[in-house]
């Protein structure tokens, strides 16, 4: 999921400098002024005026003259009108294959979302960066997490008449039980609980099920977890 995530980011990221290096491309193209595309339509050098939103791309009738564009920063901008007062007849204009290009809702609001986008990018690489670092730093402080199992001591079905021997074990976890039983009494004496017991001793000698009876005998909630869950 986080790679997928991350694919798209450069995906976008992709999609963003394409757009920018032709968009450049096309801004390469030389401007001229409408003066100067109206002297050319009666000098009978254009084949072609496209119109699209006040953005004119001429296209000469000599295929070795480059294209040229002319832009016109004006509200409702009529370019028949335009070049009809700049002198242009309508027999010098009908030699010219003059195209009108209407504007959709999109190209209107893609140089807007283009202008946000690398923003937008920014922000989001930074919230993954981020999260990947608190993640890190959490796994250190969620064992509340873990695979660990609780088994409640409310009902106790294990104690320690199930635990056969180890009788001086037993005498002394029976203070741990006391303590976890009553620890108000123990806490007005001063006493602290202790903070663990370690039992030590090869597998099936009976550790776990030791530590099983302290929580039915204290009635309070037992945690199972392996050696490798732990250290995880």
């Amino acid at each position: 999921m986080r790679n997928g995530f991350l694919y798209v980011i450069l995906g976008a990221v992709l999609l963003v400098f394409l757009f920018t290096t032709l968009r450049q491309s096309r801004e390469t193209v030389d401007v001229i002024s409408i003066s100067q595309v109206a002297a050319d339509v009666q000098a009978g050098k254009i084949k072609q005026i496209s119109e699209k939103n006040g953005e004119i791309d001429v296209t000469y009738n000599d295929e070795s003259t480059p294209a040229v564009k002319s832009r016109i920063e004006q509200d409702n901008f009529d370019l028949v009108k335009t070049l009809h007062s700049l002198g242009v007849t309508d027999e010098q204009l009908s030699g010219v294959e003059v195209e009108f290009i209407p504007t959709s809702r999109w190209e209107n609001l893609a140089p807007v979302l283009f202008a946000f986008l690398p923003i937008v990018l920014i922000a989001l690489f930074f919230f993954f960066i981020l999260r990947q670092a608190q993640g890190a730093g959490n796994q250190a402080f969620s064992f509340g997490k873990s695979k660990a199992r609780m088994f409640t001591g409310e009902k106790p079905t294990v104690t320690f008449d199930d635990v056969a021997g180890a009788e001086e074990s037993k005498e002394e976890l029976k203070e741990v039980v006391e303590f976890l039983k009553e620890p108000q009494k123990f806490a007005a004496l001063g006493a602290r609980i202790p903070k663990g017991v370690l039992l030590v001793g090869p597998p099936g000698t009976g550790k776990t099920l030791m530590a099983k009876a302290v929580s039915g005998e204290a009635g309070v909630p037992f945690f199972s977890i392996s050696g490798s869950e732990f250290v995880e």
